[in-house]
């Protein structure tokens, strides 16, 4: 069924027969009879309708299948032209299920076949009592108008409907509800073509090929079953389109036949290489599934090459770059460079912050920030106050060098709360220890002992147990080494170094851990359009744990060793380039 959902009823079929075999090894009226159901659809799938029926008869062997079963059986009559049978077999699906709305519209259509047009009305009006919105016995009632008022502009319900009337062999039908619609989409074009082929009608289905191959490709998404067959009918009889192979990429893709996708997507950008979303298409796949980042990256950036207003371009190829690891000073010039596009979209522009923030540029960081409103959006939870946080902690530790430990103490303050633009608030339980820290430092050096005490003994509670970073409301690490700090300052050196002890252990335990996403995840910290090395991702952060607690014992050399090869492997790592900075300050 898995194949068979894939798109892929050819490499199906042979698990159907095989399971079919089994169960009738021994008895050949077997228990359950839905294999050959599947059997059969797989069958009628690939243009088999004679060994699909027989297979239809046989599942309906067992009361469960007979609703299907004879469903298909009597559309199967219908294609062969004979409505007797066709209405025998509708009327026993409908023995199991009275209340199936397409075996009920298919009964309506032999009715009005078979000429007995008044049952055929008083048929198609109960249709209509039971279901108002069965749109195939609302159209063959003759209330067209409704029909097309109630379908509106959705594309999808006049193909859905045509479809209905293709299964049996009405394609005459299908092409006429299709022409009501009063929307553009391409694969109503794609279908009239479809259906008008199966009339023999090449000249009507050449030229709805070539007006689907014209057509605006924004808001297509291919997602049936039944386009697998529609678009590469239109690839095979149109070989200059460069469209079909592209929807037809998507489908494959989201059916994760990835090899097929990619097949088609190469396919659609030799025919049109300015089209830049089928280059977007493949970077996401050479990267993602055939494991080529040097190809993602190259056509990712043909994509916004060739349409440079694309914010959510920009913003994936930005990605790209980090993920590839590319140097912080290029990121920076390369979104500076495209600084118009960058401020239409929070997300680039909370990225080009956190770059400015990376490469101790804060005050650009923060006036950036603050001179916008930002909204909130998925994934991006906690990314604009963790930035505006930064900035004013950099800023701050910066005039703490410089001997300001007044404008020092104003910047952590005001660090420990977000304005309304911002459009976040602080999460709850949120500890700010490395805040408060700062502030206790900065407060002693004003003379304020009882106030810079407060400060440290805020500072040094919290969890004591280090744990994974994976999700954006997890407690940053950091949080536990500036408890350590916070209690030294206090004088309590046991308890310091106990906490810089678990942040080595922690790392050294879980540096070989093999890290999966849990089924049930929420609240990541960042956008999964790439895929990430979890288990790699892991080990940078156990090898900054290790850095952090090895800094806290005074063995800067390992600290600085642990700190550089997180940089080695992750160049804009916040917490690692900021703690190598402040070692070098403690060194100096």
């Amino acid at each position: 069924m898995l194949l068979m959902r894939r798109g892929k009823p050819d490499e199906a079929e042979p698990f159907f027969r095989a399971a079919i075999a089994r169960m009738t090894s021994r008895n050949p009226n077997p228990y359950d009879s839905e294999p050959y159901l599947n059997l059969g659809l797989a069958l009628l799938m690939q243009h088999r309708p004679d060994e699909a029926y027989d297979a239809f008869y046989k599942a309906t062997w067992t009361q469960a299948q007979q609703e299907s079963g004879y469903y298909y059986l009597a559309c199967i009559d219908c294609r062969r032209n004979n409505p007797e049978l066709a209405l025998e077999h509708i009327d026993r699906s409908l023995i199991r299920n009275s209340h199936n709305l397409k075996a009920r519209a298919l009964r309506g259509l032999i009715l009005k076949q078979l000429g007995r047009e008044t049952e055929a009305a008083r048929w198609l009006q109960e249709n209509l009592d039971v279901d108002a919105f069965d749109y195939v016995s609302r159209l063959e009632s003759g209330d067209t108008e409704t029909a097309v008022r109630m379908m509106s502009t959705r594309v999808s319900s006049y193909i859905e409907c045509a479809i209905d009337y293709g299964e049996a062999g009405f394609w005459q039908k299908a092409l006429d509800v299709l022409s009501l619609c009063p929307a553009e989409s391409p694969m109503l074009w794609y279908y009239r073509a479809f259906y008008s082929s199966l009339l023999c009608d090449a000249d009507t289905a050449n030229a709805a090929l070539r007006h689907a191959a014209a057509a605006d490709s924004l808001y297509c998404f291919p997602n049936r079953l039944e386009d697998i067959e529609v678009l590469r009918y239109a690839m095979a009889h149109n070989e200059s389109d460069a469209k079909a192979p592209y929807y037809l990429g998507c489908l494959w893709y989201d059916r994760r036949q990835y090899k097929e996708a990619i097949a088609c997507w190469e396919k659609s950008s030799r025919l049109d290489p300015d089209f830049p979303t089928v280059w977007r298409n493949l970077s996401l796949a050479y990267y993602n599934k055939a494991r080529d980042p040097e190809k993602a990256r190259a056509c990712m950036e043909t994509a916004y090459r060739l349409d440079e207003s694309d914010a959510r371009v920009l913003l994936e190829l930005h990605q790209l770059y980090g993920k590839l690891n590319m140097d912080l000073g290029s990121r920076i010039r390369f979104l500076a460079g495209h600084l118009p596009t960058v401020l239409t979209r929070d997300d680039l522009c909370i990225e080009l912050c956190t770059l400015l923030n990376d490469a101790d540029r804060c005050q650009e960081a923060l006036n950036l920030i603050l001179n916008r409103h930002f909204h909130p959006w998925e994934g991006g939870e906690g990314k604009v106050t963790g930035q505006y946080a930064f900035a004013l902690t950099r800023i701050g530790l910066i005039s703490l060098e410089q001997g300001d430990a007044g404008t020092a103490a104003s910047m952590f303050r005001r660090a420990l709360s977000y304005p309304e633009k911002l459009g976040e608030g602080k999460l709850e339980g949120k500890k700010d220890n490395h805040l408060y820290y700062f502030l206790g430092q900065a407060e002693r050096r004003l003379g304020h002992n009882d106030v810079a005490l407060a400060c440290l003994r805020q500072a040094a509670e919290g969890d004591e147990e280090p744990a994974s970073a994976m999700y954006y409301n997890d407690q940053p690490a950091d949080m536990i080494f500036y408890e350590g700090m916070a209690a030294r300052a206090l004088g309590d050196e046991a308890h310091a170094r106990s906490r810089f002890h678990k942040l080595i252990a922690y790392g050294e335990k879980h540096y070989y851990d093999e890290v999966k996403i849990d089924y049930f995840a929420v609240s990541l910290p960042d956008l999964q359009l790439f895929d990430d090395d979890l288990s790699a991702r892991s080990r940078i952060h156990c090898l900054y744990l290790i850095g952090l607690g090895s800094m806290g014992l005074g063995q800067y050399a390992r600290a600085r060793e642990c700190f550089d090869q997180v940089l080695a492997a992750d160049g804009c790592h916040q917490g690692a380039l900021l703690h190598r900075r402040l070692l070098t300050s403690m060194l100096q």
